[in-house]
């Protein structure tokens, strides 16, 4: 049998991710409370990193440490994959010794080759275009606040970039309105707009964008591997600052998220992420027990 992979957001349909967030909502209460459950005792998952990360090491290592797994650190300097040797060979390889592989690298088109060739399952912990485990946080942390987000109104405010991407796969997939504020020139992919329809509005002015919004979302300017054009960017994006006056256009209790590391000052003002509409913290936590869902539905 093929396994399941978890490439996208729509490899799922909408019915299994709002399983998935409602279980992840249980499985952090259960932790909360002590409660010791280990449904992938014995089980091992591969994490691949060429892009470096803090949230998403410690999120999955210690995930699968309190499901009573295993995690097997790998950068390029561990691997025959940072070597040449080809993806298909190391995906064969790698997927008849470990239960799971997730990978975190550049481009897309990496995971896709590599689940290809995968007799496990492949987990997409951030490529540039995608992340959605990051949203499967931040679509938790909405459910746990606010109920289920379906016929919301949500403002992504900044780059056209992976984050951006995977608010319109879940705008698709949970059925909530999305406005995307970019500068001219940094537009999310065409093909992907698209793909969901009447569900997603671009837009050039933040302001307009933000305007009786339920939630207020951002990135940074320069993504890895863009720090080159730091300067450049800050140029272009300073119009789209998440700032007091942009959160006070959006609905009065909307809430802002972040997938961090944040710049403060660059995409938002200390008031902001530090307010009491952000919920950045709970969003940051919310990417262990939201993957520990994810885990436990692949491999059981």
């Amino acid at each position: 049998m093929n396994p399941r992979h978890f490439l996208t957001l729509l490899d799922l349909s909408g019915d299994e991710l709002r399983q998935l967030i409602q279980r992840g909502i249980e499985l952090k209460q259960w932790q909360h409370e002590g409660r010791i459950f280990e449904p992938l005792k014995n089980k091992v998952l591969a994490m691949l990193f060429e892009k470096s990360s803090t949230r998403t090491r410690v999120s999955f290592e210690t995930g699968m440490a309190q499901l009573g797994g295993y995690a097997i650190f790998l950068s390029p300097r561990d691997t025959q994959f940072g070597r040449g040797e080809p993806i298909e060979d190391s995906a064969r390889v790698l997927s008849r010794m470990v239960d799971a592989i997730m990978i975190r690298t550049f481009e897309h088109e990496k995971v896709e080759l590599f689940a290809s060739c995968s007799s496990a399952p492949v987990i997409n912990a951030l490529t540039d275009q995608y992340h959605p485990c990051q949203l499967l946080a931040d679509m938790q942390t909405w459910f746990e606040q606010r109920g289920d987000i379906r016929g919301a109104t949500v403002a992504f405010i900044g780059d056209g970039n992976n984050m951006c991407h995977s608010y319109i796969n879940a705008a698709y997939r949970f059925g909530f309105n999305l406005r995307i504020a970019t500068p001219e020139g940094y537009r999310p992919d065409a093909e992907i707009v698209a793909a969901a329809g009447a569900l997603v509005t671009l837009l050039d002015d933040p302001m307009e964008a933000a305007r009786n919004a339920d939630l207020v979302t951002t990135d940074v300017w320069a993504s890895m591997g863009q720090e080159q054009e730091q300067a450049a960017r800050e140029r272009v994006f300073a119009p789209f600052q998440v700032n007091a006056e942009l959160m006070r256009l959006a609905s009065k209790d909307a809430l802002f998220m972040h997938c961090l590391p944040a710049h403060r000052g660059e995409e938002v003002t200390a008031e902001v992420i530090d307010g009491p509409q952000s919920t950045v913290w709970d969003e940051a936590e919310n990417r262990l027990h939201a993957q520990k869902a994810l885990l436990e539905f692949l491999l059981t």
